[in-house]
Parts: C-alpha cells; sequence; structure tokens
C-alpha cells in the first residue's frame, strides 16, 4: 500500500520561533523546526518543556462536580461506609481501579473493587455491578473509565440506595447520569483547562483532590503514576499538557521503584533491568493487561497490580503472560478468517468501510481484528460477533483523522447500544438489523470521507541532510520524550541516498539492514519488512527514506542509526 509523505509545514509565527530558538539555544535549524512544532517559542519554554514540573498540574478542583466527589467520599471514609472500586476490563479502566483502590486503602479497609465481565455483562455500569455492591454493603462506587451515559443505571442504583462517583473521559451524550457526582472534562458545563486526561487519569484528579483536602502529602498519590502512565499510553490519549507530564513522572517511578506487579510484568515481559519506555508500556505491558480482560477476567489484571507479595506477583504475571499468548491465537484466527471473509466479497473493493460478522469470533479479540483490517484496506473497520440471544457487537477502528464515532452515531436507530470516541469505539445491535447497519454506516463514510483519508500519510517534521542527524540532535530529541499521540517522534526525511557499502537483506530477505551514504555521510540503518528494495540499491540506484534516529548498541559499541518507516525507490 503506498503511504503518502507530508512535510508539516511551519507557520510564519512558528518559523519565527525556530529561528530565534536556533540562535538562542545555540542549535541547529532543524532543532529549532522541532521545538517550535511544539509551540515552544522561548528559550525559557523550551527548558519547561524538557523539565515538565508536577506543580504545572491543574487544581483538580477546577473540574466539574469534583467538590461534591470528595465531600462523599470524604464522609464515606468518615463513617466507615463500604466502597466498591468499579472499572471497565481495559488497560484504562484496570489501572484505574488499581490506582484508586491502592490510594483509599491508605485510608479505608472498608473497600473492594469490581471488573465486569466483558461476556456477561459487557462495557460500562451493569445492573449485576449494582447489585453487588446492595449485596455487599457498598453504600458508595467509585466508578472509573466508563458510566458517562448510565443514566438508567443510575436511576437504578439511587433507589436502591447505592451512591455513584462517575470518573469518566469518553463523549458525554446528551444527558448527563443524576449521580452523586459525574466528573467528565468533556462534559459542556465543565472549564477544567485541559481535556484529554484519559479514565484513569480522571481517577487520580480525584485521589489528587482528595489529598489536597485531608492535607496529606502528594507522594502518596504521586507513588501511582506508573499505573496512570499506563494507562496514558494504552489508551492512545494525546502525550500533551497534563498527559505529558504525568506520563513523564510515571515513567520516571517506573523505572526507579517500580511496584511488586510491575516488577513482575517487566520479569515475564523479559524487560526486567531495562529502561523501560512509552513503547514498552503500549507493547510490553499494555497487552498483557488487556489480555486478562479479553480472556479471562480484568479482575486478575487488578489483582496482580495492587499486590506487596513478589511470589505472588510473579504467579499472576505468569498467568496473564499465558493469557497473552491465548489472545495472539484468536486474534490472528479471526483475522485470518476476517481478510478470507472480505476476499470472497465481490464488492469488497468498491468500498469505503469494512463491516464483518461471525458468531465465531473470539469477543476479547475483535477492536485487535479490527486494527488489523483497517491496516490492510485503510478504511473505518467494524468487526462485529455473536453476544448474547439475537445481539451481535464488537469493535470499531478509524483512519486518519476521519470521526468514526459520529459516523455510528448518524445509525444510533439500529444500535442497542454504543460508545467511544473520534479514533475507535464498541457497539451492539440486534442482528436482524446488521444489513441495514452496514447499507447506512457505508452510505455516511462514503459521502463524508475525503480521498486523503483513505490513504495512510506519515508526517514529516524535517528534510535533514545526514550530517544534521548527530549527537547533539539526538540528545534534543530525548529531551522532549515521552513521545506519543500529539508529541510524536520526529520523523525524518533524507533523499537521495545510495548504498555505501554494506546494504543488504537479512532475516531471510524480510528485513533491509541499511548502509547509505548522501556521499558527504555515511550511516546504517535497519528498514522491516522491506528487504525486497535491496538490489535497488545494491544496483546503485538511490532512495529516498522517512525514518526515526534512534541509538544502536552492537557488540558494546553505541552508534546512532535510521529506523526506516518507509522508502521510496528512484530510478
Amino acid at each position: 500500500m503506498e503511504i503518502n509523505w507530508k512535510i508539516k509545514a511551519l507557520t510564519a509565527e512558528q518559523q519565527a520561533a525556530a529561528e530565534r530558538l536556533s540562535t538562542e539555544l545555540n542549535i541547529s535549524p532543524v532543532a529549532g523546526r522541532i521545538l517550535a512544532f511544539r509551540d515552544i517559542r522561548t528559550a525559557a519554554e523550551a527548558r519547561a518543556y524538557v523539565r515538565p514540573s508536577l506543580d504545572s498540574l491543574h487544581d483538580p478542583f477546577l473540574m466539574r462536580d469534583m467538590t461534591d466527589a470528595v465531600d462523599r467520599l470524604c464522609t464515606a471514609i468518615d463513617n466507615h461506609e463500604r466502597i466498591m472500586i468499579y472499572g471497565d476490563y481495559d488497560v484504562d479502566g484496570t489501572t484505574a481501579v488499581a490506582l484508586m483502590y491502592s490510594f483509599l486503602r491508605t485510608q479505608t479497609d472498608n473497600l473492594i473493587y469490581y471488573i465486569p465481565d466483558r461476556y456477561t455483562e459487557g462495557y460500562g455500569i451493569s445492573t449485576k455491578g449494582i447489585d453487588t455492591a446492595k449485596e455487599k454493603g457498598c453504600t458508595l462506587v467509585i466508578a472509573l473509565d466508563c458510566g458517562i451515559k448510565a443514566v438508567d443505571k443510575m436511576e437504578y442504583a439511587r433507589s436502591i440506595g447505592v451512591d455513584f462517583i462517575i470518573c469518566d473521559h469518553h463523549t458525554p451524550g446528551n444527558v448527563t447520569p443524576k449521580a452523586v457526582a459525574v466528573l467528565n472534562m468533556k462534559r459542556a458545563d465543565c472549564h477544567y483547562p485541559y481535556k484529554e486526561l484519559s479514565g484513569c487519569g480522571v481517577g487520580f484528579k480525584l485521589a489528587q483532590a482528595y489529598a489536597m483536602r485531608r492535607g496529606m502529602d502528594m507522594q502518596t498519590v504521586y507513588r501511582l503514576l506508573p499505573l496512570l502512565a499506563m494507562s496514558i499510553a494504552s489508551d492512545i490519549v494525546p502525550l500533551t499538557g497534563e498527559n505529558r507530564i504525568l506520563a513523564f513522572y510515571g515513567l520516571r517511578a517506573l523505572n526507579n521503584a517500580p511496584s511488586v506487579g510491575l516488577q513482575a510484568i517487566m520479569k515475564v515481559a523479559g524487560i526486567e533491568g531495562k529502561t523501560v519506555t512509552m513503547t514498552d508500556l503500549v507493547y510490553k505491558f499494555g497487552p498483557r493487561i488487556n489480555a486478562a480482560g479479553r480472556i479471562k477476567s480484568g479482575a486478575e489484571a487488578v489483582r496482580l497490580l495492587i499486590t506487596d507479595d513478589a511470589e505472588a506477583a510473579l504467579r499472576f504475571a505468569q498467568d496473564i503472560d499465558s493469557y497473552n499468548q491465548d489472545r495472539r491465537d484468536f486474534d490472528s484466527k479471526t483475522t485470518d478468517e476476517a481478510l478470507e471473509q472480505l476476499e470472497k466479497d465481490p464488492m469488497n473493493s468498491d468500498k469505503f468501510t469494512t463491516v464483518v460478522y461471525s458468531p465465531n469470533w473470539h469477543k476479547g479479540v475483535v477492536g485487535i481484528a479490527a486494527s488489523r483490517l483497517t491496516e490492510t484496506y485503510y478504511r473505518p473497520t467494524i468487526v462485529l460477533t455473536a453476544s448474547e440471544d439475537d445481539i451481535i457487537s464488537g469493535s470499531a477502528r478509524s483512519v486518519s483523522d476521519f470521526d468514526i464515532y459520529t459516523a455510528i452515531d448518524s445509525c444510533r436507530d439500529l444500535l442497542t447500544n454504543f460508545g467511544g470516541h473520534k479514533f475507535a469505539a464498541g457497539l451492539s445491535m440486534h442482528i436482524a438489523d446488521l444489513p441495514e447497519f452496514q447499507r447506512r454506516f457505508e452510505e455516511y463514510v462514503a459521502s463524508h470521507i475525503t480521498p486523503e483519508q483513505l490513504m495512510p500519510t506519515i508526517e514529516v517534521e524535517a528534510e535533514v541532510e545526514l550530517s544534521d542527524m548527530d549527537w547533539k540532535m539526538y540528545k534534543i530529541l530525548q529531551a522532549l520524550e515521552p513521545f506519543g499521540p500529539g508529541n510524536e517522534r520526529p520523523l525524518f526525511l533524507c533523499r537521495h541516498l545510495i548504498n555505501n557499502r554494506n546494504t543488504r537483506a537479512v532475516s531471510e530477505g524480510k528485513h533491509l539492514h541499511l548502509d547509505l551514504t548522501d556521499r558527504v555521510v555515511a550511516m546504517d540503518g535497519i528498514a522491516f519488512g522491506q528487504g525486497d528494495k535491496a538490489t535497488h540499491l545494491q544496483n546503485g540506484n538511490s532512495v529516498d527514506i522517512c525514518f526515526y534516529l534512534e541509538e544502536n548498541t552492537y557488540r558494546g559499541r553505541t552508534t546512532l542509526q535510521m529506523n526506516a518507516q518507509d522508502i521510496k525507490l528512484n530510478e
């Protein structure tokens, strides 16, 4: 599939800032450009950006309903009420529950947690969960990463004497649930300055507010930031503003003093003793935590994250590691069958969407399969499977800048339930409504998506010479971490590079070891999955490369290298 390369353009204001920063900080024009893209205008702002401070976090009481939430929580603890911590079964939900449970157990021992079953209860606040709270004698439930649309459920909870504090970050509906407090910075009537917190992040703000009210040492809250960093990484929220500060300090705490549970995950993931990065949180921690909810129960992930017993933690981590392997097997089978289904559809190549269904697919991996299919066909994708009775449910994934939530919302009269955000969503419907949903969803997307949104695009921050890619540049890049949405790892473009001496296919021809030069400077690199381009370079032809700059240590020697994301052949 051809990938569009888009070189980001500086505004006039950014260009002026880039030139000023280059002079004031004695850095290259390329480095000045990278800083300017992050809305850094002065040397002082640059220093503040690379040294984020927890003192810059917003006052949690700026969030709508926060005072009510803290009042109710204080009353519950002072009166020794039993409290249930309730959360979704994914990484964001389980880390939120682990964070809130770990924090509140310093205040009370009258505490339980609850994760709904993905298959029997589904996403969000369930009637079973509310009934369990009542049966266990809980008079207050703190719901995390869910609840913003639980209007009917809140009516039921109030009718049986169970109060709720909702901490959510998903897009609100037209009606706000009547809970004691509804904490969600995306509420139209909430003027909290930062709108992109994860569900765990909203829970953190509640813990922060409670600690402030009680005059507690804030380290009691800050020591839990590794859990929040995991949610930020796995829920793909922007790494800007507060999220960047929280992820920065979460990673620092994780590397300096990981909890017993996190140490166990590092051990089974094979990264014990190594510096953990945001990439590790996305690809090593996240899938294992998610696998518990997909294959067994999200409660097992919480159990691991809150334990202080090292032996038990290792057993729990080994369990979720095995679930992750099962998840991979289900994922592969589902994706293969979905691709086969699409290949048999004579109209597939003419469609703007992918909507596939099979009653045999594992419900826990349909979201992953949707992501895989999006990578193959690059169009809005929904993967559905059997849920209960005549209900089918599944997950949606979008492309580029297309709002899939709005597309699904246009068919809401056909749905029994749905929720999510611009790039991902979950939905359910009666199986009889599937054909009409497919027709209308396709019709909506076809009339609203642009040709540019149907082509994968990578954004290049700067076109460079190889001589620009030195250790000073790399140190600047390191200072901009952690990288993620909203603060992407800078991608560079270098044109007309030729084989220096040793460009060759490796790993049985699958990958490409690069040894390239612009006739002035040479640099090594790696291009995964692009071994077929070796002959072109070995024959003396040139290439244009989009790449990340990274370190590579081999036989005790550390050098800089290109990690090629795409290569275009020149004639």
